[in-house]
């Protein structure tokens, strides 16, 4: 293909005085190629095409036309190719011509029929856009793969992101809870794709069916949930970019952390640093943190309460076993609460378990498949009835104390034998239902030094403890419902008020007095004691 310096060249020696028959000679061209380049001073940028398609092919574009719009509605992996659609012209049509002028045509017609776009500017505080990525982690005890949760606002570009153990509707309502509470404000509308555990049915266009909790989700935060069309993806570019930044740039080199918490920490810095970026988009540049303020301002505010994120199951059946199915696993209750209906709700770390309006039991989530997570406190009444089992089930076997109650049974057992001295150790473990661990210990210490190895001795002795501790502050737990019950603040007394009361005039009565001093005499020696250690 000839240049423009080739050009250049040709005309500067036919200014030289050169003869085309010369000029054609020196520069290996026919003499009609250099008449054309001394009546144009440059190429023809638009060089005329050939019509590859003709004659032969003529007849038959109408029936390549016709195999290449049927294909828009077979899946992507079954439509033609331009050498299956040359096969179906030979074979079924006669067609004589080459497979060349048929790879032409389809790639012609493939090229005017490719999507083109229009350029979005979303408004702020308009639309996050959620997604799921994942990465490998390395943590003490090897390399995982970890999914994490993306929400990015498309009007600045600012990221929220979360590591989580797993992608189940729990996680993603955990994961918005926190968004939104990051944010500060609440979108009008949240785009996903079309994650089971979000639209549980896809209907015709962009109908969804919710799942029940993500409904609630929206309905709490007053949000549209809005979805991508399927295979869409394209739809929510911000999200899809936000997953490969989290991969390329907060996630290289592979992370080293103790856990997940640690793996969130440096998540929410990477967040607050990129509010320092500028981003060049479609409509000119911006700053993150100057958009993000305006998403904030635009956007509505939290409400007054936070949801509950969690999935719940509304009957479960507790066993015999005194235990509940979630998730493939069983969890223990009290055994008050066995042969009934609880409701059960799995969070991300945990499983609560609930009666009525009351929390009877809180578990660790097993993260495994057909495991037990079993409560020994929960056995301890059932236990009293079958003491046998405290040697003969893991619950209790496996149970971690302190070294001081397998001292406490070696002596009870000592002096009791081998059946009785369990009995009355088991006596000693069913303190824990009503006591804090700690409590217990420091009775069965104090009892062991004072070589009263009793359980009724260890009862009394827990009890008084208790009589003298301040009882633990207990906060309404946030599992059970979203209100939080204030706690009730009484003011100490004012001692100053009791004495202004002695030096009234009053009190300077002698009647008044007398009766003072019978009442003090006839006072039990219970409350007198009660008004020594005040």
């Amino acid at each position: 293909m000839l240049t423009v310096d080739d050009y250049g060249a040709i005309r500067r020696a036919r200014r030289d005085g050169k003869s085309i028959r010369q000029i054609a000679r020196d520069f290996n061209h026919s003499r009609n190629t250099i008449r054309l380049i001394l009546q144009h001073p440059e190429p023809n940028p638009n060089p005329s095409t050939r019509n590859y398609s003709a004659p032969v092919l003529g007849l038959f574009q109408s029936l390549i036309d016709q195999i290449l719009v049927d294909d828009e509605d077979a899946p992507p992996k079954q439509r033609h190719t331009a050498m299956q659609v040359f096969r179906r012209l030979r074979d079924e049509h006669s067609y004589h011509g080459c497979y060349g002028q048929v790879q032409r045509y389809v790639h012609k017609h493939r090229h005017r029929h490719r999507e083109t776009f229009i350029p979005l500017g979303h408004l702020p505080g308009q639309r996050p856009e959620a997604d799921f990525g994942h990465i490998h982690v390395n943590f003490p005890d090897g390399r995982r793969i970890v999914p994490f949760l993306v929400t990015t606002w498309a009007y600045s570009n600012y990221p929220f992101v979360l590591a989580l153990p797993f992608e189940r509707t729990e996680a993603v309502l955990a994961g918005m809870v926190a968004a939104f509470e990051v944010f500060g404000s609440v979108p009008k509308e949240v785009w996903w794709d079309n994650p089971r555990t979000v639209a549980t049915l896809i209907f015709v266009g962009r109908n969804r069916q919710l799942h029940q909790r993500y409904a609630a989700l929206a309905n709490h935060y007053a949000f549209n949930p809005l979805f991508c069309m399927l295979a869409r993806g394209n739809e929510k570019p911000d999200a899809e970019s936000t997953v490969k930044a989290v991969q390329r740039r907060f996630a290289t080199p592979v992370p080293r952390v103790a856990n997940l918490d640690e793996l969130n920490a440096h998540f929410r810095q990477r967040c607050q640093a990129e509010q320092r970026r500028t981003v060049q988009s479609l409509f000119g540049p911006f700053e993150i943190a100057a958009r993000f303020a305006e998403e904030q301002a635009a956007a509505a505010a939290l409400p007054l309460h936070r949801f509950d994120a969690c999935v719940i199951r509304p009957a479960a059946s507790v066993d015999k076993y005194q235990t509940v199915a979630f998730d493939c696993n069983r969890y223990s209750v009290p055994r008050p609460y066995a042969h009934q209906m609880v409701m059960v709700k799995g969070y991300v770390d945990q499983v609560v378990i609930v009666s009525g309006s009351e929390l009877i039991a809180t578990h660790a989530r097993s993260m495994q498949r057909g495991t037990m997570v079993l409560d020994p406190i929960h056995y301890l009444a059932t236990l009293g009835r079958k003491p046998g089992a405290l040697d003969h089930t893991p619950v209790y076997r496996d149970w971690k104390l302190p070294a001081c109650f397998a001292a406490l049974r070696t002596d009870l057992e000592q002096h009791h034998g081998a059946k009785a001295g369990a009995r009355r150790f088991v006596r000693v473990l069913q303190l824990l239902r009503e006591h804090p661990l700690e409590r217990v210990r420091q009775g069965v210490e104090d009892c062991r030094r004072a070589h009263v190895i009793s359980a009724e001795a260890i009862t009394q002795k827990t009890h008084t403890l208790a009589a003298f501790q301040p009882p633990a502050r207990q906060s309404a737990p946030a599992a059970v419902g979203s209100i939080t019950v204030s706690q009730v603040h009484v003011p100490l007394p004012d001692l100053s008020l009791f004495n202004q009361l002695l030096d009234g005039p009053t009190c300077r009565n002698d009647g008044h007095n007398e009766a003072f001093s019978t009442h003090a005499d006839d006072a039990s020696p219970e409350s007198q004691n009660a008004q020594f250690f005040v």
